[in-house]
């Protein structure tokens, strides 16, 4: 892993741990889990990609409405919400259009 690498993903984390005030903790999740299996399928740059089967895994375990509202505009700027999207629908979650992650909110299916 690169520095640049190293760097994002620790801004990610600490991201995600203060600014959510803990998030895991009120949403039953390990936020470190989350970023080591899936923050390559979710990251700003590149094309969306197929996510692994240890991704699905955290993600189908996660309260996706509950995380939603830890998402903070800093934690936007280094995740792509269209991604996350595509992510959650690969892995076989539903999420409702309209509904809200941090100022992302889902669109209708096409």
């Amino acid at each position: 892993m690169s520095r640049k690498e190293m760097e994002w993903w620790l801004r990610l984390a600490v991201l995600m741990m203060v600014g959510s005030h803990w998030a895991w903790g009120q949403c039953e999740t390990s936020i470190p889990k989350l970023i080591s299996q899936c923050g390559q399928y979710v990251e700003g740059s590149g094309p969306e990609t197929t996510p692994s089967k240890a991704c699905c895994d955290v993600i189908t375990s996660l309260d996706i409405p509950c995380m939603c509202k830890y998402v903070t505009p800093d934690v936007e700027k280094l995740v792509n919400m269209e991604k996350v999207v595509f992510v959650a629908k690969s892995c076989g979650l539903t999420l409702q259009p309209g509904m809200k992650c941090g100022s992302f909110v889902v669109p209708p299916s096409v």
